[in-house]
């Protein structure tokens, strides 16, 4: 019995795509979400400030996700 998953054809898309941006754009996204954040609080935009501060994890996330892929790699076809 083949127990081995296999990546759908959307997952190895979006994954070739991903890998070809630098991780550094996650952290300099997540880095500027908050300073843009901190600048709307500052300016009494407390709930644009909170809108956009929420944005930095999943930047954040997305650059884990790119890394993992990169050095992971998705499932090739041997």
């Amino acid at each position: 019995m083949d127990t081995e998953k296999k990546e759908g054809k959307v997952a190895k898309t979006i994954e070739s795509q991903t890998a070809k941006i630098p991780s550094d754009i996650y952290l300099w996204s997540s880095l500027s979400t908050m300073g843009v954040s901190l600048c709307l609080k500052v300016c009494k935009q407390n709930h644009l400030a909170l809108f956009v501060g929420q944005w930095a994890a999943p930047f954040l996330l997305l650059g884990i996700y790119n890394k993992i892929v990169k050095t992971e790699g998705s499932d090739r076809e041997s």
